[in-house]
């Protein structure tokens, strides 16, 4: 029996998010240059993506681009803006069509102007679509998110127009660019690495976290069925005790 075939479709994860990491190192392994692996993982992007809204996951998240990733060589930066442009400008009529938002969360100001304007462009035809959200993480840093809501938050207690008595977790999260979904139940990881580097800190604080070896260009669907087969099996207790325990 395959993964899919074992998953309760009544018992699915509203939010799945990933780390697509490896499509440099599968590159590598290809005898072929970074670059030629970050087209590749595009195509997984889509793949994933489709199969997320066949199976009815209702908010996908996308760790495409962190904030640490400007530190590289720039040819490769250079070549990633330019693919993210030409992706969201080929990508836009087909989210349409099967009924996918697409948003962004992250430091989007320092995207170049071109990459920037066709993701908002994007972001504001697909707006009204309701069948999944698809969020990708572009200059992200969860530090730097949880930085800016602090910030805001210290803004309103500092005009009046907050008490800090008021402060609470749930204020912190309203105040996040994720306010807009619900927290990930999974979080998969590709490519072996069993780390979060500095992703999504705050909403991941109960996910199940899935690792696989695969690299990112050839994590499938079955990988991914899989990943939410081993989620079902496990029991969630958020810190309280399971039922045989009390």
């Amino acid at each position: 029996m395959s993964y899919k075939e074992q998953i309760d479709l009544q018992r699915l994860p509203a939010h799945i998010a990933i780390i697509m990491d490896g499509n440099g190192r599968w590159a590598k392994k290809q005898g072929k240059n970074r670059i030629f692996g970050h087209h590749k993982g595009v195509e997984t992007v889509r793949k994933i993506t489709d199969a997320g809204a066949q199976l009815g996951v209702k908010y996908l998240t996308l760790y495409a681009f962190s904030t640490e990733n400007w530190g590289r060589p720039s040819f490769e930066v250079n070549a990633l803006m330019e693919l993210l442009v030409h992706t969201i400008r080929k990508e836009t009529k087909q989210l349409n069509k099967n009924n996918i938002c697409l948003k962004a969360i992250g430091n989007l100001e320092m995207l170049p102007p071109k990459c920037l304007r066709e993701l908002k462009d994007a972001m504001e035809l697909t707006k009204n679509n309701n069948r999944m959200t698809l969020t990708l993480a572009l200059s992200y840093s969860a530090r730097w998110e949880i930085t800016e809501a602090v910030k805001q938050i210290c803004q309103k207690v500092s005009s009046g127009q907050l008490n800090i008595a008021e402060v609470n977790e749930q204020l912190v999260a309203q105040n996040l660019s994720t306010a807009y979904m619900p927290d990930p139940e999974l979080l998969i990881r590709t490519s072996g690495e069993q780390r979060i580097s500095n992703y999504l800190l705050w909403q991941i604080a109960y996910s199940e976290l899935f690792f696989t070896e695969k690299f990112w260009p050839e994590f499938d669907e079955e990988e991914f069925y899989k990943a939410i087969c081993i989620f079902q099996q496990r029991e969630r207790r958020f810190g309280k005790l399971n039922t045989t325990e009390q």
